[in-house]
């Protein structure tokens, strides 16, 4: 089989998360290659020892080959450029390549082996998993989930796995072009950062695969049509397949709040809960601050508000005015855009 290489993306402030992610994914695979994509920059007092951490390598944004990097990067917050790299990132390991790339979102834990991904890819050049792999039973469901997925996305882009194939290539150019130009949140405008294009793929490219094992990509948007248990074999299934990864997403605050509201029969999921508090803890960092994204900031240390990306990414003459936004400043920012937006 060729050689697997799985990466995923995220800032110093979710570092706990990539390493339980890393740490799970050793345990099952300790023989594939995983890197790390960093969209930003370590805080003082803080750098990486490789030795000590679970990544094999760890990519910049100088690294994935951006033109106008200050620019490109400005026009982004914190969740939308930490999803706008994956397709470069993607690009990049492909035409280094990777035989196999498999992404996984930084708050996944990985539960058991994905080597049925790994196979997958010698027949498939794009591997995705809906959101959804059963219609839901009642009115909030359908509200939540199925509506919910319209809006966001058909799949879940927190996992996708891609063959060094001619469409698995053509797809990886075609997803790192898009996002490039239009990874934002901007659902009126038919966006939702990496998500929504994914939508496109089955009907644009051949040989892709719709994951709808219900094992994989386990989260509170469908884990009520999922139960997960531990079976007395000791080991963990959703809606009785075994558990591949499950998908820890935004625990801590509207996400947790959904797994009690979607599994409040499963006391497996809140054992899973504790479990992943426990390792999160244990690899938190004290040398990184609460909320750390260096690009958060302009350089005089004010605030960015979104205002002012969507603003600069939008108005030209801003651009023009601006070619390095971080040095502008927020009070220099507000005033040129206030010009600019004068009747």
């Amino acid at each position: 089989m060729a050689e697997v290489h799985c990466f995923t993306s995220a800032t110093c402030a979710y570092l706990d998360r990539a390493r339980v992610l890393g740490e799970t994914l050793r345990r099952h695979h300790p023989d594939w290659v995983f890197w790390l994509c960093l969209p930003d920059t370590a805080p003082p007092g803080f750098s990486f020892d490789l030795t000590r951490e679970p990544f094999d390598h760890i990519v910049g944004l100088q690294d994935l080959g951006i033109d106008d990097l200050a620019a490109w990067t400005f026009e982004h917050d914190v969740v939308e450029l930490c999803t706008a790299v994956k397709g470069p990132m993607l690009r990049r390991l492909l035409r280094q390549g990777a035989g196999k790339v498999i992404y996984l979102d930084p708050d996944i834990a990985v539960l058991s082996d994905l080597t049925p991904v790994e196979r997958l890819l010698d027949r498939h050049s794009v591997v995705l998993t809906p959101h959804l792999v059963h219609p839901e039973t009642d009115l909030r469901g359908i509200l939540d989930n199925e509506i919910g997925a319209m809006k966001h996305g058909i799949y879940n882009l927190g996992f996708v796995a891609v063959s060094n194939s001619d469409d698995g290539v053509r797809f990886a150019d075609w997803w790192a072009d898009r996002l490039l130009r239009f990874c934002f949140d901007d659902l009126p405008a038919g966006l939702f950062t990496d998500q929504r294009w994914c939508d496109h793929v089955p009907a644009l490219f051949d040989h892709v695969h719709v994951l709808r094992d219900p094992g994989y990509n386990v989260a509170s948007w469908n884990i009520a049509r999922r139960p997960v248990a531990i079976g007395l074999d000791g080991v963990i299934r959703a809606a009785g397949q075994r558990l591949r990864f499950f998908h820890f997403t935004k625990i801590g605050s509207a996400g947790r709040m959904m797994l009690e509201l979607n599994a409040a029969d499963q006391p497996a999921v809140f054992e899973l809960m504790k479990w992943y508090e426990f390792r999160l803890a244990a690899h938190a960092d004290a040398a990184i601050p609460d909320g750390w994204w260096a690009y958060g900031r302009y350089n005089d240390g004010s605030s960015i508000p979104y205002a002012h990306r969507v603003g600069y990414r939008t108005r030209p003459a801003l651009r023009a005015l601006f070619p390095d936004p971080f040095a502008a400043g927020a009070e220099a920012m507000t005033a040129a855009l206030d010009r600019i937006d004068a009747p």
